[in-house]
């Protein structure tokens, strides 16, 4: 299959070039079913005659191009509609019309839709003429406000724009923390366009396509989770993400405007003569991950929690752990290594210790704790496992 997207440079487009060359590629392990040799992309910068060229091979065209904020108002009429009109009279003279999927927008079912709106649903016509004609599929998506890597901020997006400020330490203006936004994440666009691609796209009931997916939030809560995943590095706290929630999505948003400089986050180090203590990432329903460090021959640990509990899992060296049930002389030994990772469960109500056995290297674990230790209720008590 050859596919053609038009407006292949903008945010839409170079999310879609990028999936369509995974799949072309064969990387894409998912979208088996379909078998794409050829991705024509055009942009403005594309010559006329390999512009012709495209339309009469194309077997399928993503048509993305467009303007929604130009500086003349008239580009509105040039390039929604006319240059829709010159794309479908070029793939109306193909030996095979091929099914075209026209990016619409929101604002064409809206009366308030303004120019913008107004040459969206001209463009809509237009393809659905096209589709009369031809016999060709028609996909018309009236696109809500969508978010995701690549989009430009300081244009129409308020999440990009949000984004790249406040990776970067600046101030963000909301005038309306309480307005609602429909939001659509790209990579939950893709996988639609996949689909119609795929010829089973989503429909509503009047006939228009859309990407399942789309929720409402407000701007001061999108304003507020940017606000904390811009923390994340000072307070180690990362929010709840269930899969395919918005959180997660907009914090892999937030992360594609951070500058390289901003990547690497020193943490905070707690040595002693013993070895060290590193926190490195806390969330209020599954508790901290920390990293210990313990010195040669150092036993580390003789305490014991009523109700939390600790998985360690040793990455480097060669050490011990003891564990003994309180109120009893029986002492369980769990011999553990870099070499060979095994998690050991810290249970509740059992003093533990864990010993480097190394006489010269240290001791490296991964710990993870079901609740974020707080000073005010440590639920540690101190207690030696041997008696």
């Amino acid at each position: 299959m050859k596919v053609l997207i038009t407006g292949a440079g903008g945010f839409v487009g170079k999310n879609l070039v990028l999936r369509l060359r995974e799949i072309c590629s064969g990387h894409d392990s998912v979208h088996t079913s379909l078998y794409i040799d050829e991705v024509m992309e055009w942009t403005r910068a594309t010559p006329e005659n390999i512009w012709h060229e495209y339309c009469g091979r194309a077997d399928f065209v993503f048509h993305l191009a467009g303007v929604n904020r130009p500086e003349d108002s008239g580009d509105y009429e040039r390039e929604n509609v006319g240059f829709t009109a010159t794309l479908l009279n070029a793939l109306k003279s193909a030996a095979n019309p091929p099914p075209v999927m026209l990016a619409s927008s929101i604002h064409a079912a809206e009366n308030g839709g303004g120019a913008y709106g107004a040459s969206k649903r001209r463009a809509e016509r237009l393809t659905e003429e096209y589709g009369r004609e031809t016999g060709a599929q028609v996909m018309i998506y009236r696109l809500c406000n969508l978010f995701g890597k690549w989009s430009r901020p300081e244009y129409n997006s308020v999440v990009a724009t949000f984004c790249q400020r406040i990776s970067r330490g600046l101030p963000i203006r909301v005038d309306d923390s309480e307005k609602k936004l429909e939001l659509l994440y790209i990579d939950d666009l893709m996988e639609e366009l996949l689909r119609a691609l795929e010829g089973r796209p989503s429909r509503d009931q009047a006939g228009y396509c859309y990407a399942p997916g789309s929720v409402y939030r407000t701007l001061g809560e999108i304003a507020a989770l940017l606000t904390a995943f811009s923390r994340q590095p000072e307070t180690l706290m990362l929010p709840d993400m269930p899969e395919g929630s918005f959180e997660k999505k907009l914090y892999a948003t937030y992360l594609s405007y951070l500058p390289m400089a901003r990547a690497a986050c020193p943490l905070v180090v707690h040595r002693d003569s013993r070895g060290s203590f590193t926190e490195l990432l806390k969330n209020r329903r599954c508790g901290q991950v920390s990293v210990n460090r313990a010195e040669p021959g150092v036993t580390r640990g003789q305490h014991y929690h009523n109700s939390k509990w600790e998985i360690f899992v040793v990455l480097s060296g060669l050490g011990m752990i003891r564990q003994r049930k309180l109120g009893e002389e029986a002492i369980t030994e769990i011999a553990v290594s870099g070499e060979n990772p095994t998690a050991v469960y810290m249970l509740p109500g059992y003093t533990h210790e864990l010993t480097n056995l190394s006489s010269t290297e240290p001791l490296l674990t991964l710990i993870w704790a079901s609740e974020i230790f707080d000073p005010q209720r440590p639920d540690t008590y101190w207690q030696e496992v041997t008696l």
